[in-house]
C-alpha cells in the first residue's frame, strides 16, 4: 500500500510539473492563433474553437523577423561552440590540480558571476564601440562569452572530476599519447557534462537581452524583436513572435537531450 501511494504521489508530481512547464507555452500559442474576443472578452476560453493564423501572417509578411532570427541563431551557436571549445580544456586542467588550488580557481569562477551585469555590460559596450564591434556578430559573441565562459568552466570542472584517472592511466599503459587520451577517452566520457554546459550556454545566448540591447543599433536579435512587439504590436502579434522565439529552444533541447544520460561511466572500469 505504501509503495502504491508513493508511485501515485510520484506520478502526480510528474503530471503537476509537466503542467507547470507546458501550460504557459500552450497559452502563448493559443493567444497567437485566437481571435481577440475569444481571449480578451468577458469570458475568456482556455480552448480556441476557431483558430486564426492572420496574426502569424502579419508577423511574417512584415519581413522583419528573419534577420533577428538569423542573428540570434548564429550568435547562440557561435557562443556555444567557442565557449565549450575554450572552457573544456581549461576545466580539465583545473580538475587535475591539487584540491586547494582547484577549490580556489572554482571559487574564483563563481566570484566573477557576482559582479553587476549592467555595470560590466556598459563598460564592455563602451570598449566594443571603440573597436567597431557594435552591430557585429563577432562583437555580440565575444560579449556573451564574457558571461558564459566562467559558468561553462565551472560546470565542466565537476564533470572532469567525475572521470576516474584510472581511465587515463589505462590508456597510457596501452601506449596512448596524452593528446590521444584526451581526444578518445576523456572528452567522449565527458559528453553528458559537455552537453549540459552547451545547452546552458546556448539558452543563455539565445535569451540574452542586455548585451543585445547595448551592442545592436540597426539589427535586433529575436528577444529585442519580441520586446518591440510588446511595445508596438497587438497581444496576438506579440504571442506569435514569442512563439517563434520558443521553437529553436525546443529544437536545441531535442538535439542535445540524447546526450544528457546518467551513468555514462558505468562499467568503464572493471574490477
Amino acid at each position: 500500500m505504501t509503495d502504491a501511494l508513493r508511485r501515485l504521489g510520484f506520478g502526480a508530481g510528474i503530471a503537476a510539473s509537466l503542467l507547470f512547464v507546458v501550460f504557459p507555452i500552450y497559452l502563448l500559442v493559443m493567444v497567437s492563433v485566437a481571435p481577440g474576443d475569444a481571449i480578451f472578452g468577458e469570458r475568456p476560453a482556455l480552448v480556441v474553437t476557431e483558430p486564426s493564423l492572420r496574426f502569424w501572417q502579419r508577423v511574417i509578411a512584415r519581413g522583419d523577423l528573419w534577420g533577428p532570427l538569423l542573428k540570434s541563431v548564429t550568435v547562440a551557436c557561435a557562443t556555444t561552440l567557442v565557449g565549450v571549445a575554450v572552457a573544456a580544456p581549461g576545466a580539465y586542467v583545473v580538475s587535475r590540480l591539487p584540491p586547494r588550488a582547484r577549490y580556489t580557481l572554482v571559487v574564483g569562477l563563481l566570484v566573477t558571476r557576482m559582479f553587476p551585469e549592467l555595470a560590466v555590460g556598459v563598460s564592455v559596450a563602451t570598449h566594443f564601440a571603440r573597436l567597431g564591434l557594435v552591430d557585429d556578430y563577432a562583437g555580440l559573441t565575444l560579449a556573451h562569452l564574457i558571461t558564459a565562459l566562467p559558468f561553462t568552466a565551472w560546470i565542466l570542472v565537476g564533470t572532469f572530476e567525475g572521470i576516474p584517472r584510472a581511465l587515463e592511466e589505462s590508456a597510457a599503459v596501452d601506449g596512448a599519447s596524452r593528446a590521444g587520451t584526451l581526444a578518445w577517452i576523456v572528452f567522449p566520457a565527458a559528453i553528458p557534462g559537455i552537453a549540459v554546459a552547451a545547452l546552458f550556454v546556448w539558452l543563455y545566448s539565445w535569451n540574452e537581452f542586455l548585451y543585445a540591447r547595448l551592442l545592436s543599433t540597426s539589427q535586433n536579435t529575436l528577444p529585442l524583436q519580441v520586446f518591440q512587439a510588446v511595445d508596438r504590436g497587438t497581444r496576438q502579434q506579440m504571442a506569435a513572435v514569442a512563439s517563434v522565439l520558443i521553437v529553436p529552444i525546443l529544437l536545441a533541447v531535442s538535439v542535445l537531450q540524447r546526450y544528457l544520460r546518467p551513468g555514462a561511466l558505468a562499467g568503464a572500469i572493471k574490477g
